[in-house]
């Protein structure tokens, strides 16, 4: 039988048309794939994590107009913890600003960014996975369907009314049995060709781009777990109400010092200044008594 009486048999045709059809659509998915993925990669690289508390916006509004990404990015933003700082009036009322807590420097998130970013949201969910991986399963299937059928109907066509009619048949129906078992043949190397592109291909446009995916975001948000994050916080707030405390308890005395100051550097002077004006209003009154100068007294007041 030759390869053109072969490929004119439609049960093979069915199953070369599968597996051509499965085969173009996988390598479309994973080449749409492959490409973004890279993208992403390569826009992460950009990026470092001393600089990423400025730039996060570039990266929010990028990742967010991507939807590609979108999706995942939108439940990863919830997760970060920003190096928050507060602002402090100082003396002369200068403002100056502490961070929040000091062992949070760049931008963290609570929740493993792979969680996120996995083989999942980044490529599975972006074609029909179940299919792809139904392919091999469904050739292999074609083989028996089709050869029982070619056998049922070859059988159909066997006729023993003559013995010319029988020759015939036979001759016919030998045909019709090697077409039947080359089906089984062909739909079984179908299925193996396809699982063996479809493993090699996907590792090479999918995986690979995913695990540069997956370090570049590692390598920009630091991991820290939420119950962490919040004795850290804890901590922090212990520190500033022991700080407070002390400042409170130090109020009195700081207040009794300037007050003694206060009184020390201006009212003393004063009153000794107007005690010594009435002393000497009282020393000339005194005089002019004594001396029986009325008119003095009298200019004096």
């Amino acid at each position: 039988m030759g390869f053109l009486n072969i490929i004119k048999d439609i049960p093979i045709d069915i199953v070369f048309a599968l597996f051509i059809g499965s085969l173009i659509y996988t390598i479309n998915k994973y080449v749409y794939i492959s490409k973004n993925l890279k993208l992403l990669a390569g826009f992460f690289s950009s990026f470092k994590k001393t600089d990423l508390n400025f730039r996060f916006k570039e990266i929010d509004e990028w990742m967010t107009h991507n939807p590609f990404v979108i999706v995942p990015w939108m439940d990863f933003k919830n997760t970060l913890v920003f190096s928050e700082s507060i602002a402090l009036k100082g003396q002369n009322n200068n403002l100056t600003y502490q961070d929040v807590s000091s062992t949070i420097q760049y931008i963290q998130t609570t929740v493993d960014p792979l969680y996120f970013f996995d083989e999942e949201s980044l490529i599975i969910s972006k074609f029909n996975y179940k299919f792809v991986q139904s392919v091999s399963t469904i050739l292999t299937g074609c083989g028996p369907l089709f050869t029982f059928l070619n056998i049922a109907i070859a059988f159909g066509k066997v006729s023993f009314a003559s013995q010319a009619q029988t020759l015939s048949s036979l001759s016919g129906f030998i045909g019709s049995m090697q077409t039947a078992a080359l089906v089984s043949v062909v739909a079984v190397s179908c299925s193996l060709l396809f699982i063996i592109f479809e493993k090699i291909s996907y590792n090479a446009l999918c995986k690979r781009p995913l695990y540069a995916v997956q370090n570049g975001i590692s390598s920009l948000f630091d991991n820290i777990s939420s119950e962490k994050f919040l004795l850290e916080l804890l901590k922090e707030t212990k520190i500033q109400n022991n700080a407070l405390q002390n400042i409170i308890s130090e109020l009195p005395e700081n207040f009794k010092v300037a007050l003694n100051s206060g009184i020390a550097g201006n009212l003393v002077p004063y009153l000794e200044n107007l005690i010594y004006g009435m002393n000497l209003l009282n020393k000339n009154i005194k005089e002019a008594i004594a001396t029986n100068k009325k008119d003095d007294v009298d200019d004096l007041f």
